[in-house]
């Protein structure tokens, strides 16, 4: 009966250390990013830029597109900074991200914005903005790493 008892404490404490490696390789990671969007609307609008993001020690260049609808108009600049969550690799990071919401800048504004792509990538950003801009829109943005 030890020998069963002994035999049953070692694989229990194998598959435990199988399972907290599993879990690790399984967890996601985050990284920075920081990119600058150029935005004009007239009721439909358009969005374009670039930027960089960080992951693992290592900068990769990014662009942005994007289009919305609804109530907006104005032209603007807005310089967002921020963590993405939930990425294994920096790719991850390249998808649509969609968001529904209100704001605007005279002059100069600020934003706060949290987006999830379809690969679970989250972005949770704070933006500068410079221009004159009126949104209540539904708005979508592409980011693709180069």
């Amino acid at each position: 009966m030890n020998i069963s008892s002994g035999f049953r404490s070692v694989a229990i404490a194998v598959i435990t250390a199988a399972g907290v490696g599993f879990a690790s390789a399984a967890h996601a990671d985050s990284g920075t990013i920081r990119f600058s969007v150029y935005k004009a609307a007239f009721f439909i609008g358009g969005s374009g830029g670039e930027g960089t993001l960080t992951f693992h020690g290592r900068r990769y260049p990014i662009s942005v597109g994007g289009i919305s609808g609804g109530l907006a108009f104005g032209a603007s600049k807005t310089y967002f900074r921020g963590t993405v969550r939930h990425i294994k690799r920096a790719r991850d990071v390249t998808g649509v991200y969609g968001a529904a919401g209100g704001g605007g800048a005279l002059g100069k504004g600020a934003q706060v914005i949290v987006m999830t792509n379809d690969k679970g990538a989250q972005l949770e950003l704070t933006g500068r903005q410079v221009g004159l801009q009126v949104n209540a829109d539904l708005s979508g943005m592409s980011i693709t790493v180069k």
